[in-house]
């Protein structure tokens, strides 16, 4: 191997140095993008490194249930596939990456085989206005926005996966990992080009699914060329799918470090901290959780009780608000009045506030007009807000 020995390096036309090396084998240099995306922010993906899993650690709901940002979808299954954040080995590649977490599937027993109408899918959804400011022309077929993730399988076949941008006339991308080793982590890397098609609007809408087909039944397949732009169908999301996984008792499918940034290079993942990537979540789901759930005034035994809370950050849109315990507790100092319900619930993307009414009490008093806190007794209690895509 040569090596090219120089202390800069100059565009023949610039009048300074792009890169200075230095003697002890560093350099400076003046770089404007890495592969044409930003130099920081790039990660357009939230919650990648499956750090955050505000909803609980594992779930059998069909939808979200587990880590944040990924809704695990299934029809026609005999037993409902287990998703959650699971911990990632010691000593394997991607964990000596600094990943600790990953997304994990366990299949059900699905004993009526692989039907036509069956599937699970991992959900990934995009707001469009972060895609729109990304930097990525996707008007262009001369730009670019890069997708990567590491993969485990404990069955070694392909799987199929799609980026279907919503807005507009809808468009697909479909994509494959390739036949994996079975429990092996591969690293699995996508360069997607814009197209003259393709539509994102500047707004708080989905713009974009990155979709994961653990299994896609045949009413959802058709012949079809991957890597390519075209119209997209529900009927048509990729090519059919190998049913090994699907069949297979408790197989598992482990998913980590997603990165989607602009540009036509898979730099190294963009590692955030918990509390970044915390606050990035909550702009979709805002779970409180040790008991708190807000401050107001009571109402004594037989009137209204309204009480208020701030969101920590601003959500994507007004939240739907639902109770995270059984029972809604009002303190006024003194004493306490309990609650199996709200009666009804008024919120903006800033801020939320409720009432309980003397139908919805299931005990206790507090003093009339008296100012309250409201709790929940539980570690985990609290209120749900979701503002999710």
């Amino acid at each position: 191997m040569s090596t090219l020995k120089v202390d800069a390096i100059r565009h023949n036309s610039a009048t300074s140095d792009a890169i200075t090396t230095a003697a002890d084998g560093t350099c400076t240099a003046k770089l404007t993008s890495i592969g044409g995306g930003g130099l920081s922010h790039r990660n357009i993906f939230i919650n990648g490194a499956m750090t955050v899993a505000q909803r609980g650690t594992s779930s059998t709901t069909n939808g979200y249930g587990s880590v944040d940002r990924y809704y695990i979808g299934n029809s026609g299954v005999d037993e409902a596939p287990t998703h959650a954040q699971a911990d990632i080995s010691a000593g394997t590649t991607p964990y000596t990456l600094g990943f600790r977490k990953s997304l994990k599937i366990t299949n059900g027993n699905q004993t009526s085989g692989a039907g036509a109408a069956d599937y699970i899918f991992i959900n990934m959804p995009h707001e469009a206005q972060n895609l729109a400011q990304s930097g990525w022309n996707y008007k262009s077929s001369s730009s670019f926005i890069t997708l990567s993730f590491w993969i485990k399988s404990s069955v070694a076949q392909n799987f199929f996966f799609q980026f279907d941008v919503r807005d507009g006339t809808r468009q697909n991308y479909a994509m494959e990992t390739g036949s994996l080793t079975a429990d092996t982590w591969t690293k699995i890397t996508k360069v997607i080009p814009g197209n003259s098609n393709l539509t994102i609007d500047n707004n708080t809408g989905v713009g974009a699914y990155v979709t994961f087909g653990v299994f896609w039944g045949t009413n959802y397949t058709a012949s079809m060329s991957l890597e390519t732009w075209g119209a997209a169908s529900d009927a048509s999301k990729t090519p059919d799918n190998t049913s090994t996984w699907y069949t297979t008792n408790d197989a598992t499918l482990e998913i980590t470090g997603i990165q989607l940034e602009a540009g036509s290079i898979a730099t190294s993942f963009e590692h955030r901290s918990y509390g970044d990537e915390l606050s990035r979540c909550q702009r979709y789901l805002y779970v409180s959780t040790q008991g708190g759930c807000g401050h107001g005034v009571g109402g004594g035994s037989n009137a209204v009780h309204r009480c208020q809370m701030n969101l920590p950050v601003t959500m994507r849109a007004a939240p739907s608000v639902t109770m995270n315990g059984s029972t809604m507790h009002t303190y006024d100092g003194s004493a306490t009045a309990q609650f199996n319900a709200f009666s009804s619930v008024h919120s903006t993307n800033q801020a939320i506030d409720w009432e309980v009414s003397d139908s919805q009490r299931t005990g206790g008093s507090v003093g009339t007009y008296r100012p309250v806190i409201a709790y929940i007794k539980s570690d985990g209690g609290g209120v749900i807000c979701s503002a999710e895509l």
